[in-house]
């Protein structure tokens, strides 16, 4: 049960590994979005990379989430903001969606066998589904346009390390080291932590403190989003 960590998208191919299971992360925001859509009662989403994509999912009548550099894509329903999804309009529907960084990550990942999403929000939830499939786990980074960014190591150096310290996973890999290293560091004040960090501070210029808070604080959206068939649906 090995795990390992890569920092973006694009090089996932330097880690595709057939037995693993993937875990798509983009703390700052989409698949905190994401999870928390679910655990509102979101039925299924549709991941795309473009906005053209999402473009034609709105012709055909789907509610259609879309956000580039932090913002909502003008003429969609909703952005990347996890509070976009608190509501009773959005339970029972079908939501395609595109984000700058985290639905390049799932789409990065498409040959995988078996893709979930992971967050803060979900941490425990994640953890317990890992350990009782006793595979390979690969945690795919969405970052920040194909570079590396420090939220989204934190969260896989965080389950990397319970994994190997409770359940008997192990690790060969440097950059999941890292990962754990930076997670030691960080543990006890997440938000302080990435007080300079790049993303935290570009959503704070658009005045987007409150997600970034939601997004960091563990556990509140106990549900599990995978990819069947095309869709995310709540496992």
């Amino acid at each position: 049960m090995n795990i390992e960590v890569c920092y973006t998208p694009q090089a996932y191919q330097l880690f595709h590994n057939p037995n693993s299971i993937v875990v798509v992360i983009d703390i700052l925001r989409a698949t905190s979005a994401i999870t928390t859509a679910f655990y509102h009662g979101v039925a299924k989403m549709i991941p795309v990379a473009t906005v053209e994509e999402a473009k034609k999912y709105k012709a055909e009548g789907f509610m259609v989430a879309a956000e580039r550099n932090g913002e909502l894509v003008e003429g969609f329903d909703l952005g990347n903001s996890p509070f976009g999804y608190m509501n009773a309009r959005v339970k029972g529907k079908t939501i395609a969606i595109t984000t700058t960084n985290g639905t390049q990550a799932i789409s990065a990942a498409k040959e995988a066998k078996e893709i979930i999403i992971g967050s803060f929000l979900n941490q425990d939830t994640v953890i317990e589904y890992l350990k009782k499939q006793k595979k390979d786990v690969l945690f795919v980074c969405a970052g920040w346009k194909n570079k590396f960014n420090m939220e989204d190591t934190l969260f896989s150096g965080a389950i990397a390390h319970d994994l190997i310290y409770k359940y008997g996973f192990d690790t060969h890999c440097d950059s999941t080291l890292a990962a754990m290293h930076l997670y030691s560091i960080a543990k006890h004040d997440l938000y302080g932590f990435l007080a300079n960090s790049s993303h935290r501070n570009r959503l704070a210029k658009l005045d987007l403190e409150r997600d970034i808070k939601y997004c960091l604080t563990p556990n509140q959206c106990p549900v599990l989003p995978i990819m069947e068939n095309g869709f995310l649906v709540k496992a």
